[in-house]
């Protein structure tokens, strides 16, 4: 088990690594820049149909039902995390350009990702029932929270959402979403039956919101920007993000005083981000030549998160084992 969760073994690595070497070597610039990015929007409103036609509306119902779980892994997500991120982006921005910093706010106001909190909850000995209805409602509320939080936190210029990137959202995530949801009773089984499928899916989509992403900031230098120390001032900054996401999530779980099991699924929901949402949405908010540089520090998170998850799952399950 701990191979096959391990960071190398993930899928999504292969992918976050090959879109941003393409972008590199081969960024979409100029003319090509307006197709790449039509093309990245209709990918993500495919992407957001899928989404709603596979999260069923009673697992929304049962997660909802259970509050005394999900409002505390809410506050967690949308409130300790944001401002976690806020403070980071501060500090960031003493050696790191601003639209980088701004990345750390970014990604502390995205929801969780629901694939990976769910195989290292199953690793730990946790509840997995109760992990995948959490983040399936944390992605939920992401897709409709996270921008306008993301706005008054940052208050900058760049993170206005006017009424044009209000009617991104909505056209290009929202809309689908619902219509997903409004049409999965014939289609969810269909899907249920295509799960790899559905899987690289997610992943296409996502490597090419990184593509464009990052062509745009490869446009404004991005290689060239970057010394080694800056390099390893961010890998730090994010590291130390991760670290407190994930101690803060065990000890504010550890609060609510629910079984361990109940406990895992919170720490795993909790402290992982989602590039699945992060990636489209970034493309939806950030002009091109911005959103390269937003993304770097998710990027990063999503890495670390994975080189950490797989040694603290195998720990809390050996400790549950002992005790």
């Amino acid at each position: 088990m701990m191979a096959r969760l391990s960071l190398f073994a993930d899928p999504m690595i292969a992918v976050l690594v090959l879109a941003t070497a393409l972008a590199f070597i081969v960024p979409a610039i100029g003319e090509v820049r307006g197709e790449a990015q039509a093309i990245s929007n209709a990918a993500i409103f495919v992407l957001f149909l899928v989404n709603g036609m596979r999260i069923a509306r009673g697992e929304i119902a049962r997660g909802l039902a259970n509050w005394r779980f999900f409002l505390p892994l809410f506050l967690w997500v949308f409130g300790a995390m944001p401002l976690i991120g806020l403070a980071m982006s501060y500090v960031a921005g003493t050696i790191l350009p601003p639209m980088v910093a701004l990345g750390f706010l970014y990604f502390g106001t995205l929801p969780s990702t629901v694939q990976s909190a769910t195989s290292y909850t199953s690793l730990a000995g946790g509840n997995i029932a109760l992990s995948v209805v959490g983040a399936a409602l944390i992605n939920i509320a992401g897709v409709f929270v996270t921008a306008p939080l993301f706005a008054v936190l940052a208050s900058s210029e760049v993170a206005e959402i006017g009424s044009q990137t209000i009617f991104r959202i909505g056209a290009i995530l929202i809309l689908p979403f619902v219509i997903g949801q409004a049409v999965q009773g014939w289609t969810i089984e269909w899907l249920k039956q295509r799960k790899s499928d559905v899987a690289w899916l997610d992943r296409m989509v996502i490597g090419i919101a990184v593509y464009v992403a990052f062509s745009g900031a490869v446009e404004q230098g991005l290689a060239t920007m970057f010394g080694a120390a800056q390099w390893v001032g961010l890998i730090g900054l994010v590291a130390a993000f991760l670290a407190i996401g994930t101690s803060g999530a065990w000890i504010a779980s550890g609060l609510l005083k629910v079984a361990r099991a109940d406990r895992i699924a919170f720490l795993f929901a909790g402290s992982q981000k989602s590039v699945a949402i992060g990636a489209p949405m970034a493309a939806i908010l950030f002009p091109a030549e911005v959103a390269g540089f937003v993304i770097a520090p998710l990027l990063l998170y999503h890495l670390l998160q994975l080189l950490v998850a797989a040694p603290v799952a195998n720990r809390l399950a050996r400790d549950q084992s002992l005790g």
